[in-house]
């Protein structure tokens, strides 16, 4: 009577899978010189699952961060080393370095960007957007004409969740608006977007035209 063995030339193989399964990505990319660290460091049981934490915590954060810069659409941007504060004539630079502290967020409150075309809204709006992101925070970055082309839906219920969509991210970045003049029926839907975000979620928004001017839009 004879007996075989079968002999699994490279155990990790099995194990990468089942981390994987249990949703442990990172581990499983570099399992074999994980475990070979282990055993040359000699590792105690403690040290090991501190250092997988470390490692998976790590990659986690940094897929989290990618999905919400994605999500944002932010796109490029020049960074505000590259802003020249002397080129508006006047400008709050106190209130705009203070926005990059976004204490304004947590209190969901609104910042507005006003100021003629050239001036750098935009610049400054995507750096506190990206700076939101990097902070941890869901930010949404939309032109006006984007946002009011979005919500032009074919059902009430389609309109429904896209105004739930837009309220929901803790910053909601709408740019150039007034840039262009918009019929009726788009200013009741960016007044629903303001309404549902209205002490609940901040807007930064920038435009073109002062307040006295708004009704013309």
């Amino acid at each position: 009577m004879t007996s075989t063995t079968s002999t699994n030339p490279n155990p990790s193989d099995d194990l990468g899978a089942q981390l994987q399964n249990i949703g442990l990505r990172a581990i499983t990319d570099s399992l074999d010189d994980f475990l070979a660290r282990a055993t040359k460091s000699q590792w105690s049981p403690h040290m090991l699952l501190e250092e997988l934490t470390r490692i998976e915590g790590h990659d986690r954060a940094h897929r989290s961060l990618e999905r919400r810069l994605a999500h944002s659409r932010i796109g490029r941007f020049k960074p505000m080393a590259d802003f020249d504060w002397n080129w508006p004539k006047k400008i709050d630079r106190d209130t705009i370095q203070r926005a990059f502290t976004l204490d304004f967020i947590p209190e969901a409150r609104n910042l507005i960007l006003i100021g003629a075309n050239g001036l750098g809204k935009t610049m400054i709006a995507k750096s506190i957007a990206h700076a939101a992101v990097l902070a941890g925070h869901a930010v949404l970055f939309r032109t006006a004409s984007e946002l009011l082309d979005d919500l032009q839906c074919d059902s009430p219920h389609r309109l429904r969740l896209k105004l739930k969509a837009y309220a929901r991210p803790a910053l909601l970045c709408i740019d150039e608006c007034g840039y262009l003049a918009y019929e009726n029926h788009a200013a009741d839907l960016l007044y629903e977007v303001v309404n549902r975000r209205y002490e609940h979620r901040s807007i930064l928004l920038t435009t073109n035209r002062g307040f006295t001017e708004w009704n013309q839009v």
